[in-house]
């Protein structure tokens, strides 16, 4: 008979367990760290700086109780990976160069790409039971053992830089090309077979494809590469003889990859299972959504599917639930049109209007301003088609136009929810424009989206939905027109842009203005003129293969003063109003992206692209 015992230690025991941990702890850190002096005498050495500067900085170092090395790097002296490697070479710890190794697929995998990411942490050798990994913080004794428990392995930190890290976490968007290659290639003849069994597929037959296992991995695999690809659409387009899967990225479609026409009928049909849609329903549009979870993301799919001659359109929006934390900032906002907008923003009644075309980001600059107003002492009632964000504390409310629960019929029912702040998607009609007015009128704050293509635009866009030009007078507060830009990665060059080339921009007054701004805002210095400015170019790395990377806003504030109402009341024309509004010192859009070349943002090419749409 075994008979098991099981021991407590006490707590004096567990106090000495904790002493020679932390104790362990202190003999790690102290290995681990480099002595002033040592420091000092190595970046010395090592030429990059010169010793006058680095004496200068280890004098100012010791009265500010600081390192040299870190002052070095404040200064801009020394960058922080030249600091980096000095410090591996005084400690004895390799240095690697991860662009030198071509790590294998599944030892990068061993670390799954979101902790990676987060962490700064890549494994890239394996040696019986010893895992070596490239790391930006050696000290980072966590990280160090949270992958230790995770893959049971003895970790050995090596000390790498930010452009290795950079370059290894793009390895797993490829091992995920890799893998979809390999999944198409492998299981494309599974498919094939199942098609050409099945001529005519009845609803059962559609369901048991969407199930099985090639079908489910090829839908899964597709998904997973558009959110690692930041892709904010996925297009799956059928053709006579294939299928084109197509990824809008920043902005811009992107041929993704080409399918076998056979898996048509089978992607369909998965994708309608995901989103509860109908499976023999082949002849009329649907729409449906469903939700994914990846380490990294919660992606909600809006998905929209349209009978085209060569089978069923598929197209999904791609919302990430969560991507929060947007800031006005972020979004590309800044001095006197912040300012406006914070102002506007301040008021407990009127109405806050965006104006864009579709896929200007108009939805999030709503979230952001809802974001900020959204306090413990206020209620929020919004009223959207579809729900793109779910915010906490905030009343949301789908609209569903089949039963007859329109815009219009859910903002009478949000008035009487006593509202302090009301969000509506969009204004489409007089109706629900003449409701926005009188829920403004009767002590609500309304924010809501427009289409149209300036900021001025708006108001004789609302008049001919029948709405009165001194209802309007009463009632707006501010309007922001806005389009997306993409931004330049880090590997841009600058060039000088002439008069002459000036004028085929732009008029010289336009540039004037963006000068003005960036004097303003104190970016430049107040004797700089115009030819002094530096304009970029964008330059195609293996992190920005067409030299951008991500989007921001250039805006318009229009903000609705005495003179404009005047001209509301009499006029109303859109060319009159903006006449006005750049006289109080509205900046427009095409001078705000103008701003943002000159900053480095963005370039005068994707500005032009973004006004002309």
């Amino acid at each position: 008979m075994l008979i098991r015992y099981q021991i407590r230690p006490s707590e004096s025991m567990l106090c000495e367990i904790r002493a020679r941990a932390a104790a362990m702890h202190a003999i790690l850190s102290s290995i681990m760290h480099v002595s002033e002096g040592e420091l000092k005498e190595f970046i010395t050495d090592s030429g990059l700086v010169a010793k006058k500067e680095v004496d200068a900085a280890a004098e100012e170092a010791k009265k500010r109780g600081q390192s040299v090395g870190n002052l070095l790097v404040a200064r801009g002296s020394l960058t922080e990976d030249a600091l980096r490697r000095i410090q591996a070479y005084v400690l004895g710890i390799p240095f690697v160069n991860l662009k030198d190794h071509r790590i294998p697929v599944e030892i990068l995998a061993l670390i799954p790409e979101p902790i990676a990411r987060t962490h700064n942490i890549i494994a890239f050798k394996k040696e019986g039971n010893e895992l070596e990994v490239a790391m930006l913080d050696v000290d980072d004794l966590a990280s160090i053992e949270a992958m230790r428990k995770k893959t049971g392995l003895k970790i050995l930190p090596r000390l790498t830089d930010t452009e290795s890290i950079k370059h290894a976490l793009l390895e797993y968007q490829k091992s995920l090309k890799d893998e979809f290659g390999d999944i198409i290639s492998t299981e494309t003849e599974k498919i094939r077979v199942v098609a050409e069994n099945d001529k005519d597929l009845s609803s059962d037959d559609l369901k048991k494809m969407a199930e099985d296992l090639p079908i489910v991995r090829i839908v899964d695999t597709l998904l997973r590469h558009a959110i690692v690809q930041s892709a904010s659409d996925v297009h799956i387009e059928p053709m006579e003889d294939e299928v084109l899967v197509r990824y809008r990225i920043d902005g811009i479609l992107h041929d993704a990859m080409t399918l076998p026409k056979v898996a048509a009928a089978g992607i369909a049909a998965r994708i309608k299972v995901l989103s509860n849609l109908k499976l023999d329903e082949k002849r009329l549009p649907q729409d449906g959504r469903f939700k994914m979870e990846t380490e990294a993301d919660r992606v909600s799919f809006r998905v929209s599917i349209l009978p085209t001659f060569f089978g069923e359109k598929i197209v999904m929006r791609l919302l990430r639930e969560t991507g929060e934390g947007f800031t006005l900032e972020v979004l590309g906002l800044h001095g006197e049109n912040m300012e406006r907008i914070h102002h506007a923003l301040k008021q407990t009644t009127g109405i806050i209007l965006i104006s864009g075309p579709t896929g200007s980001g108009k939805t999030t600059t709503l979230y952001t301003m809802l974001d900020i107003l959204n306090k413990p002492d206020v209620n929020i009632s919004t009223i959207e088609d579809p729900i793109e964000y779910q915010m906490k504390r905030v009343n949301q409310t789908q609209v569903n136009p089949q039963i007859g629960f329109t815009f219009a019929n859910g903002l009478r029912a949000l008035v009487r929810q006593d509202p302090n702040i009301i969000m509506i998607g969009e204004i489409r009609d007089g109706e629900t424009a003449s409701l926005a007015i009188n829920a403004a009128l009767t002590g609500h704050l309304v924010l809501s989206t427009i289409h149209t293509n300036s900021a001025a635009g708006a108001i004789p866009r609302l008049i001919d939905m029948g709405v009165e030009p001194f209802l309007l007078v009463s009632t707006i507060r501010v309007i922001v027109g806005q389009r997306l830009v993409r931004k330049l990665c880090e590997s841009k060059e600058t060039y000088a842009v002439d008069k002459a080339m000036r004028a085929k921009i732009a008029s010289e007054a336009e540039f004037d203005v963006a000068l003005k701004t960036l004097r303003d805002e104190k970016l430049v210095k107040e004797n700089t003129r115009l030819d002094d400015l530096s304009f970029y170019r964008p330059v195609a790395s293996p992190e920005c293969e067409e030299g951008y990377k991500s989007r921001i806003g250039i805006h318009e504030v229009l903000a609705v003063s005495s003179a404009i109402r005047e001209i509301m009341l009499h006029s109303s024309t859109s060319e009159a109003i903006e006449a006005q509004a750049k006289k109080e010192g509205m900046l427009t859009m095409l001078e705000d992206g103008l701003y943002k070349a000159a900053r480095g943002i963005t370039s005068l090419e994707e500005v032009l692209r973004a006004i002309s749409e």
